[in-house]
């Protein structure tokens, strides 16, 4: 079983940076973010590998938001840059067993709690 807590949401202006923090509790393979607005679907933001050599970023955040992976420390990092209130919406980290690419939810086996996101205009 892997625990993962979500971190380093909150409030921010636009054009403001915030970097959230995903602390596994066990070892993980390819870790994602995704985010969730009030109404909308879980939308895939970002994924690293277990080794943090591979990243791949959606459209919508690719040139903004930057991941990368502490192993040591087994957290991973989301470095979010230029935000607007588009970017509003509870941010989720998930993990997966196994290495391999994986953009949608279902693809991952296990989901931290959400830490909010709010950026004001």
């Amino acid at each position: 079983q892997v625990q993962l807590v979500e971190s380093g949401g909150g409030l921010v202006q636009a054009g403001g940076s915030l970097r959230l923090s995903c602390a596994a509790s066990g070892r993980t393979f390819t870790v994602g973010w995704f985010r969730q607005a009030p109404g909308k679907e879980r939308e895939f933001l970002s994924r690293i590998s277990w080794d943090g050599i591979y990243t791949y970023y959606s459209t919508s955040v690719k040139g903004r938001f930057t991941i990368s992976r502490d192993s040591a420390k087994n957290t991973v990092y989301l470095q979010m840059n230029s935000l607007n209130p588009e970017d509003t919406a509870i941010y989720y980290c998930a993990a997966r067993l196994q290495a391999g690419l994986a953009s949608r939810p279902r693809d991952y086996d296990y989901w931290g709690q959400g830490t909010q996101v709010a950026v004001s205009s």
